[in-house]
């Protein structure tokens, strides 16, 4: 389940990325006014800001609540098995390994 959540949070950003893009920036705006012809554009009389700025408020919406939900899911997993020993191996080892308290010289003064 997580891995569909990720794969469409990556999908939504790549789509914003290309959204933000292709919009004009606000500099654009004054010199387009003056016989432009913003009339006869595919999108309207409004230009492409209504259509871009809208679709792009829906994928940044959309983005931000796959956020909250992969922050929410990496929270309720339990931790990975992260291939160490369990307690009980280690405990095994050091009473192998180490030398047994009374087998330990005393220290000279």
């Amino acid at each position: 389940m997580q891995s569909v959540v990720l794969m469409i949070h990556v999908f939504l950003a790549v789509g914003l990325v290309v959204l933000i893009l292709l919009q004009q920036g606000k500099g654009a705006e004054a010199g387009a006014s003056f016989g432009g012809g913003a009339s006869n554009t595919v999108f309207g009389s409004l230009g492409p800001l209504g259509f871009l700025g809208k679709m792009t408020a829906w994928l940044a919406t959309a983005f931000f609540a796959t956020s909250l939900l992969l922050a929410y899911m990496a929270t309720q997993q339990h931790s990975p098995d992260l291939g160490l020993p369990s307690d009980e191996v280690i405990e095994e080892f050091h009473r192998d390994q180490l030398p047994l308290l009374d087998d330990v010289p005393a220290p000279r003064d």
